[in-house]
């Protein structure tokens, strides 16, 4: 009868933890903390003329992260995350008002993928891949680079396919940046690994051979990754090598007038270019009010010692942004007509 309730016993403690560990469903369990937000931008409250660090713990993360593009509608938002050498693009979208938690989106995370561009009209998806095309061997690595495109099918984007010449080459193309009209300006690598800003205009329903920019956009002794507003009124260039420059790469703004001439670049200044900081990666919101860009300056408590501290407390850290890696901040569009001359 002793062993009739032991094992009664018994069985009722299995049974209690398993209904409290073993039925529960860990992604269920994991998806119910993310928090619930609705409104523009995940919620977030717009910036002024300071910037702030964008969707802190949501977007901005202990990743490294860069590159946003939204729908025109600001119902779906796209970023690059990298993780150990792992670079893919991520989404959110609003459904029924809620955002959903960032995940790697269903075209990305087997090469790798970064900077992301949505056309103005939202029916044209770009972006840099690795990813070989017919009859080339998959190789690791920043091979490969090519501009990617997706084309809007309904709710969803359709299958990725290379952009083709003459955008692409056999040097590498990226940073894609999309205009009201189709042109596209990209970046193309040369044989000496200076990089520099090229053009093609949209014409026909093809792109015309492109056309490399002159020395206000293709300034300093290199650069990459410039950003045109979709009207063509400027661009944001990140370049190294001037004499004004504040860190080592550094934004500079550069005006563009209506006979298509460019003004001289002008250091877009300390509240956007930190020493500190790495920046080379900026864009504008839909509707034309929010420059995102890309920094890995340090903010809050990073100075602070960090004697006695647990691994528990440095990995806690570690999921914070503000540490060394790239996170995403915006600032009121305002800042650049500012500095228009």
């Amino acid at each position: 009868m002793n062993y009739v309730r032991l094992f009664a016993c018994l069985l009722c403690l299995v049974c209690v933890a398993c209904s409290s560990n073993c039925g529960d469903d860990p992604g269920r369990e994991a998806a119910s903390t993310f928090p619930e937000l609705r409104g523009p931008y995940l919620g977030q409250t717009p910036p002024g003329l300071e910037p702030e660090i964008f969707a802190p713990g949501i977007i901005s993360t202990g990743l490294a992260t860069r590159d946003i593009a939204m729908t025109p509608d600001g119902n779906e938002l796209y970023f690059a995350a990298t993780l150990g050498g792992r670079s893919m693009i991520m989404e959110t979208r609003q459904q029924d008002g809620v955002w959903t938690e960032p995940s790697v989106a269903p075209f990305s995370g087997r090469y790798l993928d970064i900077e992301p561009t949505i056309s103005p009209d939202g029916q044209r998806f770009f972006f840099l891949s690795t990813r070989p095309q017919a009859g080339q061997e998959e190789k690791p690595g920043w091979v490969y680079q090519d501009i990617w495109v997706m084309d809007r099918e309904g709710d969803v984007w359709g299958e990725p396919y290379n952009l083709g010449p003459p955008i692409n080459s056999d040097a590498p193309e990226y940073f894609p940046s999309v205009t009201n009209d189709g042109t596209i300006y990209f970046t193309r690598e040369g044989e000496d690994r200076v990089s520099a800003t090229w053009r093609s205009r949209f014409v026909d329903g093809a792109y015309a051979e492109p056309e490399k920019l002159g020395p206000e956009v293709n300034c300093g002794s290199n650069r990459f990754n410039v950003y045109v507003a979709p009207d063509e009124t400027f661009a944001i260039v990140p370049n190294v090598g001037r004499e004004d420059a504040t860190g080592g790469v550094d934004y500079y703004v550069v005006f563009r007038s209506a006979d298509d001439t460019w003004s001289e670049p002008i250091n877009m200044g300390p509240v956007i270019n930190q020493p500190e900081g790495r920046e080379w990666s900026a864009s504008l919101s839909p509707d034309g009010k929010y420059l995102f860009f890309m920094s890995s300056r340090a903010y809050g408590d990073t100075n602070v010692p960090l004697t006695a501290k647990s691994i528990t407390d440095l990995l806690a850290l570690s999921t914070q942004p503000g540490w060394g890696s790239s996170d995403i901040w915006w600032v009121s569009a305002e800042i650049i007509e500012a500095l228009r001359p």
